[in-house]
Protein backbone atom coordinates (compact mmCIF):
# COMPACT_ATOMS: atom_id res chain seq x y z
CA UNK A 1 0.00 0.00 0.00
CA UNK A 2 1.26 3.36 -0.99
CA UNK A 3 1.35 5.57 1.80
CA UNK A 4 1.01 9.17 1.79
CA UNK A 5 3.18 11.98 2.31
CA UNK A 6 3.26 15.65 3.03
CA UNK A 7 2.86 17.93 0.08
CA UNK A 8 5.78 19.84 1.16
CA UNK A 9 8.01 16.87 0.00
CA UNK A 10 6.39 16.21 -3.30
CA UNK A 11 7.64 19.86 -4.50
CA UNK A 12 11.12 18.86 -3.10
CA UNK A 13 10.66 15.14 -5.58
CA UNK A 14 9.07 16.49 -8.36
CA UNK A 15 8.96 19.65 -10.90
CA UNK A 16 5.33 19.89 -11.59
CA UNK A 17 4.80 21.46 -15.42
CA UNK A 18 2.58 22.56 -18.19
CA UNK A 19 -1.42 21.39 -16.89
CA UNK A 20 -2.98 18.53 -19.25
CA UNK A 21 -6.46 18.67 -18.13
CA UNK A 22 -8.72 18.96 -15.52
CA UNK A 23 -11.67 16.98 -13.88
CA UNK A 24 -14.36 17.36 -11.64
CA UNK A 25 -12.14 17.32 -8.19
CA UNK A 26 -8.94 19.11 -9.66
CA UNK A 27 -6.08 19.23 -12.42
CA UNK A 28 -4.16 16.66 -14.02
CA UNK A 29 -0.08 17.95 -14.65
CA UNK A 30 2.82 16.47 -16.63
CA UNK A 31 5.91 16.61 -14.09
CA UNK A 32 9.26 15.23 -13.42
CA UNK A 33 11.51 13.32 -11.09
CA UNK A 34 14.11 15.28 -9.50
CA UNK A 35 16.14 12.66 -9.29
CA UNK A 36 15.16 9.73 -12.11
CA UNK A 37 14.31 12.86 -14.68
CA UNK A 38 11.34 10.52 -15.38
CA UNK A 39 8.47 12.06 -17.01
CA UNK A 40 5.16 11.74 -15.17
CA UNK A 41 1.87 13.18 -14.60
CA UNK A 42 0.66 14.45 -11.05
CA UNK A 43 -3.66 14.28 -10.72
CA UNK A 44 -4.01 17.20 -7.90
CA UNK A 45 -7.18 17.05 -6.52
CA UNK A 46 -8.69 19.88 -4.02
CA UNK A 47 -9.67 19.15 -0.60
CA UNK A 48 -12.39 21.71 -1.19
CA UNK A 49 -14.08 20.18 -3.63
CA UNK A 50 -14.84 16.86 -1.59
CA UNK A 51 -17.73 18.19 -0.47
CA UNK A 52 -19.76 14.82 0.42
CA UNK A 53 -18.56 11.07 2.06
CA UNK A 54 -19.43 10.03 -1.26
CA UNK A 55 -16.47 12.04 -2.76
CA UNK A 56 -14.20 11.33 -0.12
CA UNK A 57 -15.11 7.38 -0.55
CA UNK A 58 -14.55 8.11 -4.28
CA UNK A 59 -11.03 9.28 -4.35
CA UNK A 60 -10.32 7.05 -1.69
CA UNK A 61 -11.30 3.89 -3.69
CA UNK A 62 -9.39 5.36 -6.73
CA UNK A 63 -6.68 5.66 -4.56
CA UNK A 64 -7.04 1.46 -3.45
CA UNK A 65 -7.97 0.68 -6.97
CA UNK A 66 -4.79 1.93 -8.72
CA UNK A 67 -2.19 0.87 -5.97
CA UNK A 68 -3.70 -2.58 -6.38
CA UNK A 69 -3.92 -2.87 -10.34
CA UNK A 70 -0.28 -1.17 -10.78
CA UNK A 71 2.17 -3.33 -12.74
CA UNK A 72 -0.73 -4.27 -15.15
CA UNK A 73 0.35 -3.70 -18.43
CA UNK A 74 -3.17 -1.80 -19.28
CA UNK A 75 -3.71 0.49 -16.20
CA UNK A 76 -1.51 3.65 -15.65
CA UNK A 77 1.14 2.46 -12.75
CA UNK A 78 0.25 5.28 -9.73
CA UNK A 79 3.81 6.00 -8.43
CA UNK A 80 3.02 7.67 -5.39
CA UNK A 81 0.44 9.64 -3.33
CA UNK A 82 1.39 12.99 -1.54
CA UNK A 83 -1.07 14.49 0.55
CA UNK A 84 -0.93 17.98 1.81
CA UNK A 85 -3.61 20.42 3.75
CA UNK A 86 -5.48 21.22 0.63
CA UNK A 87 -4.81 18.57 -1.58
CA UNK A 88 -4.41 15.04 -2.35
CA UNK A 89 -1.41 14.30 -4.86
CA UNK A 90 -1.30 11.26 -7.25
CA UNK A 91 2.01 10.48 -9.36
CA UNK A 92 1.52 8.11 -11.77
CA UNK A 93 2.71 7.43 -15.14
CA UNK A 94 2.22 9.65 -18.35
CA UNK A 95 0.23 8.50 -20.99
CA UNK A 96 1.17 10.52 -24.07
CA UNK A 97 -1.26 10.55 -27.19
CA UNK A 98 -3.87 12.92 -25.61
CA UNK A 99 -7.37 11.53 -24.21
CA UNK A 100 -9.13 8.28 -24.80
CA UNK A 101 -12.51 9.86 -25.39
CA UNK A 102 -11.68 12.09 -27.95
CA UNK A 103 -9.45 9.34 -29.98
CA UNK A 104 -12.99 7.17 -29.57
CA UNK A 105 -14.71 9.92 -30.92
CA UNK A 106 -13.05 11.22 -33.60
CA UNK A 107 -11.71 7.38 -34.66
CA UNK A 108 -14.72 4.89 -34.18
Amino acid sequence: MLLPIATAVLNLVLLLTIQLGWEQFGVIKACSDKLTGDVLACKSISKDRLVTLDDLRSVKLEIEIMARLSGHPNVVDLKAVYEGEGFVHLVMELCAGGELFHRLEKHG
